[in-house]
């Protein structure tokens, strides 16, 4: 099939046919007959605007960078090179394939080569786009730059090279935070001629995580100007809203923006899919089961691999990465398509570094044709010529669609992409509502430094570093910081003195014990118990639920089964085994109020922003088919963890809900549902994943004495999405109200109010009462004002919230549900 403009939509219509042979089942319809596809638009193409060289470029620089295929610069590359020289922080904001790696290896190769003692520091957020983009460098074969990586893969006498000899480091912020700065005295070198630095895909660092980021970057300049340096910042980002805000809150530093996007593009075909319902299977309580969004996805890339379509297929976790590529080699191999099935994997964080280079290798060369990837493959890693992006289920944010999406047609070719929506009330909500998906501008990347739980390590790492002075607290935090200061003083862990506050502990220093992306600690170790081989990693916030005795664990197309969890020594034991099930981890949920930052009483609802601590606990796990059916439920013992956080709470009064018809006997089920829904639709407010967030409802809580539906984040200190909730609470809960409404379910279902980690096993739950219930609020609280989508002002007083701004975060799994004979699901 010809590559042409129109590629995409020839793909979609031969998915939609079936005709990929035996294999094309994707496109099957429903038991009625009904098409999957609930939306397609077509992109554009856009022709490049093409620029000279600048004059200060030098000659060896320009042959190298035509030698590997560059002619000329796009207009936005140039601009970028022409801040950066003339002092300027700046950061490109672009789409992706838009050349944006050039745009700052301009400015800093040219300098790099013309002062011989120059150095330049590289940061990405994950190490796949940091070994790709050395790569690159590496590939101009310029003399004197002496590019090197320093990452948890570099090997340690690689690293004491990069130390001594390395102009332009390549590294993280894990790194930097735990190798660099921690002993900076080694790195004396490189800091004393600090021109550049760079910070790749910055609009990843966001919520938890990008509040560290932000005040490591403090960190890096204090220590850099202690050297003498004051480099320039030069940061890539996605195509968000206000790039230049952004960037200024993350480094700290007047930045400014480049949004004009000089490269071609070639047309992409955009397809919002259904999977169809499954009439012969049921789920929980009897509920319909839609085809899952990963059986989907292997399905479209069965067919796409067939059609010789390089395809990536984006999917949520790493146990469905794997899913989905055996999925896609098992139909593969049913459709007399067997030579295709090796060129079919899976790509995921927790695989060994020389695991990971090798799958990039075999993708950049075309030999895969499919990949299934968590977002590990999201950022700016450089895979030319893929024909498709399928998306099984929405990442999170609409700037991770539109990253993800623009993975396809990047040499400027024609490209299809799919979202397939999960049987989840958000996903089903966008594919029906395609204008909150395709014609809504993207979040704006938003963070909070100011989080205590952040700012306390943070400020002991670096005291531990150099002395803090007034000036360093003040721009690392302001009042906030200097409380922090004072109880780490009373805590003897910082001491006062006439030069400022110093690390109590000089010989042990902070930074091992902080965990810059928020995941609570060191990794747990997936090891093989009869070989003790190293399988992978999981995140110590997630392991419960997914290394749990019993639980099925994913490595490479292989099925094992968990022996033992020992979380005190951090190791999962697993032994080979091909269960025909996979597992999914329930948890219960217990929450007390703290304290309240902010409420208001609209005559029987009351809506508050506050601190509360939430305990959860996994208590068993559901074996289930591939196909959706629940076997059985298997009860474990784990140990509970409290977590002190934000949220954002409802009540009810009592007298409302009996003036609305509900019944007493069905308020438990109706708030239970009302609570499912509204954590599976406040990422469409909050910039955040299901996963993030946790929930509970009771119709009587003991600190409100009313019916009450509590959603909490799902991070220390929270990471801001109970407060994005609370600014745009009828936005939200309207958007909640219309998705159970318009589900054709008759009780409840995965893709309303059913939630796949609740504790109590979805029951009890009323669908047609959680909309009285959303109802009665909606209608008790200030209407929308005229022609504007109701904000904060309008609704509440701010109290003691301040002006900081939030976003996600990475995903956690607090799991959690029940409380009190109502409900609730963890996040």
């Amino acid at each position: 099939m010809a590559r042409g403009g129109e590629y995409g939509q020839a793909l979609l219509q031969r998915l939609l046919a079936g005709s990929a042979g035996d294999a094309g089942l994707a496109g099957a319809a429903g038991p009625a007959g009904e098409s999957p596809l609930r939306h397609v638009t077509t992109i554009p193409s856009r022709a490049a605007t093409a620029v000279e060289w600048p004059c200060w470029v030098p000659d060896r620089l320009r042959e190298s960078l035509a030698a590997v295929g560059v002619a000329a610069p796009w207009a936005h590359q140039v601009a970028v090179a022409e801040l950066a020289r003339a002092d300027r922080h700046v950061v490109v904001a672009t789409g992706t394939a838009s050349g944006k790696s050039l745009a700052y290896q301009l400015p800093v190769l040219a300098h790099l080569l013309a002062d011989q003692q120059a150095t330049a520091l590289y940061l990405a957020p994950t190490k796949a786009l940091g070994a790709d983009q050395i790569r690159g460098v590496t590939a101009l074969d310029l003399p004197g730059v002496r590019p090197a990586s320093y990452d948890g893969d570099t090997a340690m006498a690689q690293r004491d090279w990069a130390r001594s000899h390395a102009r332009w480091v390549f590294t993280n912020p894990d790194m930097l935070h735990h190798g660099l700065l921690a002993r900076h005295d080694r790195w004396a070198r490189l800091l004393r001629r600090l021109r550049f630095v760079v910070i790749d895909e910055c609009h990843a660092y966001r919520g938890v995580f990008g509040s560290h980021v932000a005040l490591l970057l403090r960190r890096l300049r204090r220590v850099a100007a202690r050297y003498g340096a004051h480099p320039v910042f030069v940061l890539a980002s996605a195509t968000v809203a206000d790039p230049g805000v952004s960037a200024s809150r993350l480094t700290g530093l007047d930045t400014v923006a480049v949004t004009e996007d000089g490269s071609p593009c070639g047309e992409r075909t955009i397809a919002l899919w259904e999977p169809p319902l499954l009439a012969e299977l049921t789920g929980e309580n009897g509920a319909p089961v839609r085809r899952s969004a990963g059986a989907e996805a292997a399905r479209l890339l069965a067919d796409l691999v067939i059609e010789g379509a390089r395809t990536l297929v984006f999917v949520r976790s790493r146990r469905g990465a794997e899913l989905t590529a055996l999925g896609a080699q098992r139909a593969l191999s049913a459709a007399a398509a067997e030579e295709l099935a090796p060129r079919v994997a899976a790509y995921r964080a927790g695989y060994l570094p020389e695991e990971r280079r090798a799958l990039e290798a075999a993708l950049d060369s075309g030999e895969l044709l499919g990949v299934a990837s968590t977002n590990a493959l999201e950022l700016g890693v450089d895979i030319t010529g893929l024909d498709a992006v399928v998306l099984a289920g929405y990442p999170g944010t609409r700037a991770s669609f539109w990253q993800q999406a623009g993975r396809a047609g990047r040499a400027g070719a024609g490209a299809l992409v799919v979202f397939v929506a999960r049987d989840d009330p958000l996903d089903t909500y966008l594919v029906h509502h395609s204008e909150a998906l395709l014609g809504t501008a993207v979040e704006t990347t938003v963070l909070d430094p100011t989080n205590p739980y952040v700012l306390r390590p943070q400020l002991a790492c670096a005291a531990a570093e150099l002395p803090l002075t007034d000036a360093c607290v003040d721009s690392l935090g302001g009042d906030v910081a200097r409380s922090v200061v004072a109880e780490l003083v009373a805590e003897g862990m910082l001491r006062r003195r006439s030069g400022g506050w110093f690390w109590a502990a000089a010989r042990q220093r902070p930074h091992p014990a902080v965990d810059i992306r928020g995941s609570g600690g060191h990794p747990v170790a997936v090891v093989e118990a009869d070989t003790g081989r190293l399988l992978g990693t999981v995140d110590p916030g997630s392991a419960c639920t997914t290394v749990h005795p019993g639980a099925v664990y994913l490595h490479r197309g292989d099925s094992f089964v968990v022996d033992e969890l020992d979380l005190d020594s951090g190791i999962a034991l697993v032994h080979p085994e091909e269960p025909e099930w996979h597992t999914s981890a329930r948890s219960t949920t217990d929450i007390c109020v703290v304290s309240t930052l902010d409420q208001r009483r609209c005559g029987g609802v009351s809506v508050t922003l506050g601190e509360v601590e939430v305990t959860s606990q996994v208590v068993g796990y559901l074996r289930r088919l591939p196909s959706g059916q629940v076997l059985d439920a298997v009860p474990l013992e784990l140990p509970p963890s409290t977590l002190r956080t934000r949220a954002v709470w409802f009540t009810v009064s009592e007298e409302l809900l009996e003036a609305a018809g509900l019944p007493l006997a069905a308020w438990p089920g109706a708030l239970h549902a009302a609570e499912h829904a509204a954590i599976g639709l406040l990422p469409l407010v909050a910039t955040c994943d299901r996963w993030d967030i946790g929930g509970v409802s009771t119709a009587r809580h003991a600190d409100t004495g009313e019916p009450t539906i509590f959603v909490h984040d799902g991070h220390p200190g929270g990471a801001g999405f109970a407060d994005r909730g609370h600014a745009a609470l009828t936005t939200w809960l309207t958007a909640t109200r219309d998705a159970i409404a318009a589900c054709e379910c008759p009780s409840g279902c995965p893709s309303c109010v059913q939630s796949p980690k609740c504790g109590n096993g979805n029951d009890p739950l009323d669908k047609p009462g959680a909309i009285v219930v959303l109802d009665t609020v909606l209608s008790s609280l200030p209407a929308r004002a005229a022609g504007r989508e109701l904000d904060s002002t309008d609704l509440f007083v701010e109290q003691n919230v301040g002006t900081v701004e939030f976003t996600t975060a990475d995903p956690h799994g607090w799991a959690g549900a029940g409380l009190g004979g109502g409900g609730g699901e963890g996040g």
